[in-house]
């Protein structure tokens, strides 16, 4: 099976060791991985402020790098389903649509990919000590993926997996929305960190960085020592 690395922005810029167990995991299970380098931003920043123009530049841009790939597998449920969305964004070009249609039925979130199509549900890492898991909003509520994340973590031996109180509000990160709304998130990323010290938890996962880098540094200025992972290096561990 033949799998192209949709890297994300943040993965790429931020935390390249996240694209890297990403790449890892795959290969432990039979997939060859390659890195198409026309990809770039899938649009979402852009897309969300307002700008359709300048991220529906992108987006065909995206459409082109992955068009001869077999599947495309990202480390991101927010980024995703933003090319889960392009057909919708592009409805008004035909062209562009189908080829977008097409990118988007065999785009998947990491999880997703691992349990929905090489139905793995245990990975085989092992992984010591007390964590939580929050679920992102554009990945549980617009791409759907739930289940997935909570499955591989719950096989990943030595992980104590604590629920997180009020887990499906949101971070306050919402991309441009933290930066257009920094009061507004300020207060909701600390409600979110008070909710992650009541479980006392050693650690933190999820599934998107923007996510976590927000919680992260929330974390950090409260003092708060937990440790703020990608759930791709806690299944590659």
């Amino acid at each position: 099976m033949k799998v192209s690395i949709f890297i994300t922005c943040l993965c790429d810029t931020f935390t390249p060791d996240v694209g890297k167990d990403t790449v890892q995991l795959l290969e432990r299970f039979g997939c060859e991985v390659d890195f198409p380098a026309g990809q770039t931003c899938c649009g979402q920043p852009a897309y969300n402020s307002g700008y359709k123009r300048e991220a529906v530049k992108g987006m065909k841009q995206m459409i082109e790098a992955f068009e001869p790939s077999e599947y495309v597998v990202g480390p991101s449920g927010s980024c995703v389903h933003m090319i889960k969305d392009y057909p919708r964004v592009l409805s008004e070009e035909p062209e562009w649509r189908d080829r977008a249609q097409k990118l988007a039925d065999k785009t998947y979130e990491l999880t997703q990919f691992l349990v929905d199509v090489l139905k793995v549900q245990d990975v085989g890492s092992t992984f010591k000590g007390k964590a939580t898991y929050h679920p992102s909003c554009h990945m549980t509520r617009l791409l759907g993926v739930k289940d997935a994340p909570r499955i591989l973590l719950e096989n990943v031996k030595g992980l104590e997996l604590i629920e997180l109180p009020s887990g499906e509000d949101c971070c306050g990160f919402g991309g441009t929305f933290a930066v257009k709304n920094s009061a507004i998130s300020g207060q909701m990323v600390q409600e979110k960190a008070a909710h992650i010290e009541e479980t006392k938890a050693d650690y933190l996962i999820g599934g998107d960085m923007g996510c976590l880098m927000n919680m992260g540094g929330s974390m950090r200025r409260n003092g708060q020592e937990v440790e703020v992972l990608h759930i791709a290096q806690v299944l590659n561990s």
